[in-house]
C-alpha cells in the first residue's frame, strides 16, 4: 500500500494480513484528504484503530504536528513500529493498547480523528459514547463502516460528508455549533 500524498508520496506501507485488517483504498484516502484539506498542519490526528497504519502516516505525511496510532494486536503493531521507523519522524506516537482504554486515559485533544475499526464487532457503538472527550473545539472525525452511519451517529457531531466503495461506507462528521457559537 502507499501513501497517495504529502511529503511521503508514493512510499510504501507494508503490512500482514490479520483478520479484519482491511486498509483504506487509495481512492477512498485520497477523497477523505480532499475533504480535510490536503494540507494538515499543525494538526493532532488520531487514527485509533490503526491497522497498517496508512491514514495516521497519511495524516503526518500532510504535515500533522501528531499523528498518534493505537493498535492492540501484537503482530499488527510490530509491522506498524516496522513501518514507522522508516519514516524517520518524530511527530510519529505508536501505541499499543485498547482503544476503549486509550480514549479514556488520554488527555490529549484532537483535531482529526480516524476510525476504522473490525467490522461486525460493535466498535463504532462503542466508541461513539466516549470519544466527544477527546475532540478538539473543531474536530473532525472519519468514520468506516459496513453500513452507511446515520447523520446523528456521534453526539455534538453531524454528517459533512460520505460516500460508497464497494462494501466500504465512509463519513466524515464535524462539530455542529449553533448560529450564537463563534
Amino acid at each position: 500500500m502507499r501513501i497517495v500524498g504529502g511529503e511521503w508520496r508514493r512510499r510504501f506501507v507494508s503490512f500482514h494480513d490479520a483478520p479484519g485488517l482491511r486498509p483504506t483504498p487509495d481512492a477512498v484516502r485520497e477523497t477523505l484528504f480532499n475533504w480535510l484539506g490536503q494540507d494538515l498542519t499543525g494538526l493532532a490526528c488520531l487514527d485509533l484503530f490503526a491497522g497498517s497504519g496508512v491514514l495516521g502516516f497519511e495524516a503526518a505525511s500532510r504535515g500533522a504536528a501528531r499523528a498518534t496510532l493505537v493498535e492492540r494486536d501484537q503482530r499488527v503493531f510490530s509491522e506498524l513500529r516496522q513501518n514507522a521507523e522508516t519514516f524517520r519522524c518524530d511527530r510519529l506516537e505508536l501505541v499499543r493498547g485498547d482503544a476503549l482504554k486509550f480514549l479514556a486515559s488520554t488527555n490529549v485533544h484532537y483535531d482529526v480523528v480516524f476510525l476504522d475499526p473490525p467490522y461486525h464487532r460493535g466498535w463504532l457503538e462503542k466508541v461513539a459514547s466516549v470519544l466527544p472527550r477527546v475532540l478538539a473545539r473543531d474536530a473532525q472525525v472519519y468514520a468506516e463502516a459496513e453500513v452507511e452511519l446515520p447523520p446523528d451517529w456521534l453526539p455534538g457531531m453531524g454528517l459533512m460528508r460520505k460516500g460508497c466503495a464497494g462494501q466500504v461506507h465512509f463519513h466524515l462528521f464535524g462539530i455542529l455549533r449553533n448560529e450564537h457559537e463563534g
